[in-house]
């Protein structure tokens, strides 16, 4: 495995125990204790702010809120019981496929 992809496999690790710990204790158990709505809504508004970090063209910005978005992403399927491994998976299987071919069977447009 990659650094990268482990650095995000140990992302997921922590998250996974954190969800046990004192919602007073930890922001990410506070997240997950607060639910899947609460968990969307914190990985849009990240989303967003790295949208308009990209847009001033600042790279340490953006650096900064793709890391908060992954991080986000991830608590996110972790309070969906959604397996990292299970998108890595995913990603795998399409290694290969053309994107609007790969969109085109899902029935996207865009």
């Amino acid at each position: 495995m990659s650094h990268d992809l482990q650095a995000l496999a140990d992302l997921a690790d922590a998250i996974a125990q954190r969800r046990g710990e004192s919602p007073e204790h930890s922001y990410t158990a506070k997240l997950l204790s607060q639910g899947v709505e609460k968990c969307a809504k914190k990985f849009g508004e990240e989303a967003v702010e790295l949208a308009l970090a990209s847009l001033k063209q600042d790279k340490a910005h953006i650096s900064a809120e793709a890391a908060d978005v992954l991080y986000h992403l991830v608590v996110l399927l972790a309070a969906s019981d959604v397996p990292l491994s299970s998108v890595m998976d995913e990603l795998e299987r399409r290694k290969g496929v053309s994107g609007l071919a790969e969109k085109a069977a899902r029935g996207k447009n865009d």
